[in-house]
């Protein structure tokens, strides 16, 4: 037995089809591509998600979701948190140590009466202080 006398197991493998060639082989006329229309055109294609006219879904869904690239600052009330008024120096690392606050704060707003009069113990920029 040699590498030459090889063949394929019986019926797994088949001939390939050969379209147009006559009406006796039961693939003429239209080449297996079914009546007129777009898709017996060579070349034929269609967009990912066409509907044939119709309104494709993602049109008639409406639009959901937005995500803003300000950065929004965690607000502290220090007339309500004192802790944050007692500081000496007020950095968000500062603040971090005795308000319990996300790891992904990255900036502070202090707010409330005597907020205005902490602005000179802020040594951060990511802190800001507003009041009347």
């Amino acid at each position: 037995m040699g590498i030459e006398n090889l063949t394929p197991a019986e019926g797994s493998t088949s001939g390939r089809k050969r379209v147009g060639r006559g009406c006796g082989s039961g693939m003429g006329k239209t080449s297996t591509r079914g009546g007129k229309g777009q898709t017996a055109r060579s070349g034929s294609s269609r967009k990912r998600n066409f509907e044939g006219g119709q309104t494709p879904l993602a049109r008639r869904l409406p639009k959901i979701g937005f995500t803003s690239r300000v950065v929004k600052p965690y607000v502290i009330n220090v007339d309500k948190i004192k802790v944050v008024a007692e500081l000496s120096e007020i950095t968000v690392e500062s603040i971090r140590g005795v308000h319990k606050i996300a790891a992904s704060v990255t900036k502070v707003k202090l707010v409330g009466a005597s907020a205005k009069d902490l602005a000179s113990k802020i040594k951060d920029d990511n802190v800001t202080a507003t009041g009347k």
